[in-house]
């Protein structure tokens, strides 16, 4: 069942488009998930009689942090690798997991975080994404649905196209673990996700059912990714507060701290510090769609054995194949064009035009 806003049920705007350039439809609504979950989707396509939706509808999945919107939708020229997505004549589709942005947040998430396990691991994850995907379906009156995920969103689309391939056009896959026993700088063995007293497994202490995220801790990786002091250069200070605006504002709660900090679940900490120290969360092997895996030559979060692991395990999928982005970072969608973003965009459109 969808549900739309009332308030916003339809509008048209442009974001980092030239006025030659159609404009962009967003529509905004709700889908029931599980038994009390509600699950943020928004729209972005090119109105009929103005473009194509020749590429077909696409659901992109954000990380472990930051949620939908301020991952890929952001109002700013340049802030939108959804729009761009759009323009490229694809039926876009931005959601929230539960726990992030517009979705329902586990009741858990009202309560001190040291009180319970870390909440929202993959196989929720791959429920929600599971009701959005057929919601969509029914919504664009098509079997099967592309998936783009970035980071950890990448992490859940592979387990959600392994319980069903059957839904499935396209499976892209944006600087995520897979499986690898190399060193993960961030969730590997030694770092804070390690519990000391239980080498190999999650230190919960780390994070708790959900973690606090201000302004600094968003930019901070950001900028030890971009190899140069001036950071305009790599990318739009405009994108850069949008993105830290957009992530703070996504919680309603984040002004009520000092300094304000949104709430995430740290299921996904807890999953990518396995997949970081060797354990495999699901199986590429079941995967049948065409799989496109990408990763940025400066990411700090996937490693090369991750994508050569996947690859090796991709044996039924249609077609697969690997893309390393030369010089790019973690923030590549949001970067400056020059600075991979471009090549992003048209490696995806090749990939999904064959």
């Amino acid at each position: 069942m969808i549900r739309c806003l009332a308030v916003v049920a339809f509008f048209i705007c442009m974001v980092g488009a030239s006025h030659s350039e159609p404009q962009i439809q967003r529509h905004d609504f709700f889908v029931d998930g599980d038994t009390g979950v509600r699950l943020f989707v928004r729209e972005l396509v090119i109105p009929t009689g103005v473009g194509s939706s020749a590429g077909g509808p696409i659901l992109l999945l954000h990380g472990a942090r930051v949620p939908g919107l301020a991952s890929f939708d952001l109002p700013v020229p340049g802030g939108s690798f959804a729009a761009d997505l759009a323009q490229l004549g694809f039926d876009v589709y931005v959601m929230d997991v539960r726990g992030f942005g517009r979705s329902t947040r586990p009741k858990e998430m009202d309560e001190p975080p040291g009180l319970h396990a870390p909440l929202v691991r993959s196989s929720l994850a791959a429920h929600d994404i599971s009701a959005v995907v057929d919601a969509i379906r029914k919504r664009r009156g098509v079997a099967r649905v592309a998936l783009l995920g970035w980071a950890t969103g990448g992490q859940w689309a592979g387990y959600y196209a392994s319980l069903y391939p059957e839904k499935v056009s396209t499976l892209i896959l944006l600087n995520s673990l897979y499986r690898g026993n190399s060193a993960q700088a961030l969730m590997g063995r030694g770092t804070d996700s390690e519990d000391p007293a239980h080498p190999g497994h999650f230190n919960q202490a780390s994070c708790g059912a959900y973690r606090l995220n201000d302004a600094a801790s968003l930019l901070r990786p950001w900028d030890h990714s971009i190899p140069m002091q001036d950071k305009s250069e790599w990318r739009d200070p405009a994108v850069a507060k949008a993105y830290v605006d957009a992530a703070l504002a996504s919680d309603p709660t984040a002004q009520a701290r000092n300094p304000p900090g949104f709430r995430s679940p740290c299921g996904a900490m807890e999953d990518s510090f396995y997949l970081a120290t060797g354990r495999q969360l699901w199986d590429a092997s079941l995967i049948t769609a065409p799989t496109l895996i990408l990763a940025s030559e400066r990411d700090f979060w996937s490693r090369a054995e991750d994508r050569e692991n996947l690859a090796a395990d991709l044996v039924h999928a249609r077609r697969v194949q690997v893309i390393v982005i030369p010089g790019a970072t973690h923030f590549v969608h949001l970067d400056r064009p020059d600075r991979g973003r471009a090549l992003l965009l048209n490696s995806i459109k090749t990939f999904m035009a064959r």
